[in-house]
């Protein structure tokens, strides 16, 4: 390492204890850094997250986690009744390096028992952290300790395997990042970013947890458009997108702009030679992915599922089909008994991005968020990769809406 390399892992050393101290979690034991982070190694950025706090004792990296019910905001307008971890789901992101002996203390704070599966990662059995077959449930109050050395590095997650239909579903969860020991796999930019499911009625605060396949609510990080922070990124920057995914269905991430290589799975690195070009990554249920890219396109770009509908928020799943259907007499009579009654999807649903229909409290609209040239027709999974030419050092704030150059945007054609 020379010594401008050295200057720049130290300042990222220095960055990532501040972010940490700013981001600190409910009920998380305080340290003063993240020197789990090896000079060299960006630290992950969890998107609308956090990552969670250690302190050093008895040789291990301790981390303490506590599972317990919680409140997010999905966006602006809608506040959920979840579960999750240290008061937040998903839970923060644990952070640590290959070889590190972890001690993960686990506190109890729900109405029923738990456990916590760190799914991918290589350990003993009795710390697999299934409740029943590998140790006894954790009962509520109580605090269990779960002990292993990292043999591995990679994306892997943590969850819970006891009543997991019930507490996935309410959004227990979290990622869990170990970095290489050797120092490879380095990227500039590493964002992380966990999908999820809900169904939550219009007007509801509490996820049905016992929901199967119908669906209404699609989140990264618990978040919906708009309300997920872009990721952003300068003009060369090396980009990697971690994703992690404990909904109950598989979700094709769709990137604009560039061309991504999977480089990982929660298996483990794929060799160079065995990468291959994507434009969309299928992230099956119960996996994790990371793609990587260089940021060689300035503009905003669109970073979304591909599942039509995990776009939108709040889609039922009993909508008739009124597709070129006239619905002017029906509309009128309707307002006699429903003022300000709107007749939707006549022409189709676009309507929907700047109708101001009134909503039930707590609920979003499917479509929504405003772009540069108008209403973005979007919601759920869907997120923006900002790519700028001229970022200040170390400054990857949202840099505001990107400027076109002149003549560069579609626009009306004048024959």
């Amino acid at each position: 390492m020379n010594r401008r390399e050295l200057l720049i892992a130290s300042a990222q050393l220095i960055g990532a204890s501040a972010a940490l101290n700013a981001n600190s979690v409910s009920g998380a034991e305080p340290v003063a850094t993240n020197k789990n982070i090896s000079a060299g190694f960006n630290p992950v950025v969890t998107l609308n997250g956090s990552t969670l706090p250690w302190k050093m004792e008895d040789g291990f990296k301790v981390f303490h986690l506590i599972a317990e019910p919680c409140q997010r905001e999905f966006a602006k307008g809608m506040m959920v009744n979840a579960w999750g971890y240290n008061g937040s789901t998903p839970g923060p992101t644990i952070e640590a390096v290959e070889g590190d002996r972890v001690r993960l203390l686990v506190t109890n704070k729900l109405p029923e028992s738990t456990s916590v599966h760190w799914h991918g990662i290589l350990l003993p059995n009795g710390m697999d952290g299934v409740a029943g077959l590998t140790q006894p449930a954790i009962p509520p109050g109580e605090t269990y300790v779960y002990e292993f050395t990292l043999r591995q590095s990679g994306t892997f997650m943590y969850h819970p395997h006891a009543d997991e239909t019930v507490q996935m579903a309410m959004g227990m969860m979290g990622m869990f990042i170990i970095h290489p020991k050797d120092g490879n796999h380095q990227v500039d930019r590493d964002y992380c970013i966990m999908l999820h499911n809900w169904d939550i009625e219009p007007g509801a605060k509490t996820p049905k947890a016992m929901t199967m396949t119908d669906f209404n609510l699609w989140t990264m990080n618990s978040r919906v458009f708009p309300g997920i922070d872009p990721m952003v990124a300068k003009l060369g920057d090396r980009v990697r997108i971690r994703l992690a995914n404990l909904s109950m269905h598989d979700h094709p991430m769709h990137i604009h702009g560039v061309n991504v290589k999977v480089t990982g799975t929660d298996g483990g690195w794929v060799p160079e030679s065995a990468q291959w070009p994507e434009t969309t990554v299928l992230v099956p249920v119960g996996s994790t992915r990371a793609v990587e890219f260089i940021a060689d396109n300035p503009g905003d770009w669109p970073f979304h599922c591909h599942k039509t509908h995990h776009a939108m928020n709040a889609m039922g799943h009993s909508v008739p089909n009124m597709h070129g259907v006239s619905q002017q007499g029906v509309e009128n009579r309707a307002r006699e008994l429903v003022p300000g009654y709107m007749a939707m999807g006549e022409t189709g649903m676009s309507e929907m991005e700047e109708m101001q229909m009134q909503l039930p409290n707590n609920t979003l609209p499917m479509m929504m968020g405003d772009g540069p040239f108008g209403t973005i027709g979007m919601g759920g999974m869907f997120t923006m990769i900002k790519v700028r030419e001229n970022l200040a050092a170390n400054d990857y704030r949202d840099p505001g809406w990107y400027a076109h150059p002149a003549g560069s945007s579609a626009r009306p054609w004048r024959a």
